[in-house]
């Protein structure tokens, strides 16, 4: 490949939300002069949330990119507790140019230490969690502070993703990728956010994953043990 192609790295582990991961990579592979894949540990293929098997391209362990996009899922927990695999991220992004996150993936790059002092967002039962990493939560569809962009939960990722592509190679291709792939949602029942959804939907989401927040919140608190001091 060309030195003058743009490398985009999307992380895949066990448990990743299916659109997640596939959304943006769907359009930012559309853009010209990039390289999109996913990397795994090893580059093992990965069984994603509902069973969807992904084989990535390429090993974490060996990437290096201009851009790290990180996607979330339920598998967020159990790359959280696996230091080495955090570690990764750290590395890569901390070389890219920049560095996203859909959904949890906020979650994963907090714990990398890669948005201590940057605002950031995520899917809106973990937006409580961000400041665990010392990260600033902003409650919106996507956020986008100096190299860091984050999005909300799942459908947000191609959003981010359109962001990105007008970052990376213009408006107009940004444009056109959008035209593709006709992007123009028209939700049917306007419960898509908790600014619409119904009095107690939220609530009751919120607590069916009482268990899975709480696991969460004790593996971010384990991982900010580990920063060093603040930049700067």
């Amino acid at each position: 490949m060309g030195e003058d192609r743009i490398r985009i790295a999307v992380a895949a582990f066990d448990g990743v939300t299916p659109l997640d991961a596939v959304g943006p990579l769907d359009v930012l592979a559309r853009l010209p002069a990039v390289t999109v894949v996913l990397a795994s540990r090893g580059g093992r293929p990965v069984r994603a949330e509902f069973g969807l098997e992904l084989g990535p391209g390429a090993a974490l362990e060996e990437v290096a990119a201009d851009v790290l996009c990180v996607p979330g899922g339920p598998g967020v927990n159990r790359f959280l507790a696996d230091a080495a695999a955090v570690d990764l991220l750290a590395r890569i992004g901390g070389q890219a140019r920049w560095v996203a996150s859909v959904c949890t993936g906020a979650l994963l790059l907090g714990a990398a230490g890669l948005l201590r002092g940057y605002r950031a967002t995520t899917h809106w039962l973990s937006l409580d969690l961000l400041p665990v990493v010392e990260a600033i939560p902003v409650e919106e569809r996507v956020v986008v502070d100096r190299n860091r962009i984050t999005s909300a939960g799942v459908t947000a990722g191609i959003d981010l993703a359109l962001r990105l592509a007008a970052e990376l190679s213009g408006v107009e291709a940004a444009r056109r990728v959008g035209l593709l792939v006709e992007y123009d949602p028209a939700p049917p029942f306007g419960a898509g956010s908790t600014r619409t959804a119904g009095p107690g939907e939220a609530a009751a989401l919120r607590e069916e994953r009482t268990a899975l927040q709480l696991e969460r919140r004790r593996l971010l608190a384990a991982a900010a043990e580990r920063f060093g001091p603040a930049p700067g």
